[in-house]
């Protein structure tokens, strides 16, 4: 599929500096194509990287070259190191190094994106902020920002930048980031997606708002496999829920004008699909391939082009 570049008044000031238009020729059908082997890690790696790999600093996931003629034209996943820790245990750094890797590598590969084979992580009061179009947030609902904090994370929102939040689940986790978000955003209330938006078939039709796991989920409610725990349609996380079954939500932050600033993956878990696509053949091919990553790309290449 052919994007056109990317507009170059959607992504103002912030983004004219940032990341200069890129022709996307996205390869639609090759989450499909490509062969479990190639797929799956290698069985002495690390779990959840990617087999095949140089370096063990890379969790396993395969090198590439940089794009020496184009540089500036690389795109460079980044996640945020943030401050406090709430109620929530591992914070920023869950899924970290093994998702961002496996993501960058996904991108390289299914797109022609050129992407940094490097990964980085960025704070909120760091200068990398101002260079980086799209920030990964993981458990959001941990986030104690000082005041510094949410001032400059407003003005990289209102200035082009765009986040994905991923990983908090729960009625009472949703109201801790979206306390943190009141204070970033006073003015905007998030909207619930409904699964014929665009955002979940802008590159990858998907049929229903993805609901992601961890690989091992189904242990903590007392199945033996994770394909009892699907056929009984249990596919969400412990914990405590005020409705049952919790359902996933992707809410959007929207600026005055329309442009999405970001989107929060609520009730489920992308990342997990990226950082655990080597846990199993049967992971890959429930979660991974057919929900994780699409979704993934699918938000980041709507960000770039809207």
């Amino acid at each position: 599929m052919l994007f056109d570049g990317l507009d170059s008044g959607s992504r103002r000031g912030f983004a004219k500096r940032s990341f200069k238009p890129i022709a996307l020729f996205v390869a639609m059908g090759l989450l499909a194509a490509v062969g479990m082997a190639q797929w799956s890690r290698d069985p002495g790696g690390r779990p959840g990287g990617f087999g095949g790999g140089e370096s063990r600093d890379r969790a396993g996931v395969p090198n590439w070259d940089r794009n020496a003629e184009m540089p500036n034209d690389t795109f460079t996943f980044a996640r945020v190191q943030y401050g406090g820790s709430r109620r929530s245990f591992g914070g920023w750094r869950v899924d970290y190094p093994n998702a961002d890797l496996n993501f960058a590598y996904r991108l390289e590969q299914l797109t022609a994106i050129k992407t940094d084979p490097d990964v980085e992580v960025v704070q909120f009061t760091n200068d990398k902020l101002k260079n980086t179009p799209f920030v990964y947030i993981t458990s959001p609902h941990s986030m104690d920002l000082a005041d510094d904090e949410v001032k400059i994370f407003r003005e990289y929102l209102e200035n082009g930048g765009f986040f994905m939040a991923d990983d908090f689940w729960s009625e009472r986790e949703w109201e801790d980031f979206y306390g943190v978000m009141k204070q970033v955003l006073p003015s905007v209330e998030p909207v619930d997606l409904p699964k014929d938006h665009p955002l979940f078939n802008h590159v990858f039709p998907l049929s229903e708002k993805p609901q992601v796991p961890s690989e091992d989920w189904y242990r903590s409610h007392g199945y033996s496999t994770g394909q009892e725990a699907l056929d009984n349609g249990v596919t969400w996380e412990t914990k405590r829920y005020e409705n049952y079954p919790p359902k996933p939500h992707f809410y959007a932050y929207f600026d005055k004008k329309g442009r999405m600033m970001g989107v929060a993956c609520h009730n489920t878990d992308v990342g997990d699909g990226w950082e655990e696509e080597g846990a199993s053949p049967w992971y890959f091919k429930n979660y991974s391939e057919p929900k994780s990553y699409p979704m993934g790309i699918n938000i980041l290449i709507y960000s770039m082009t809207h």
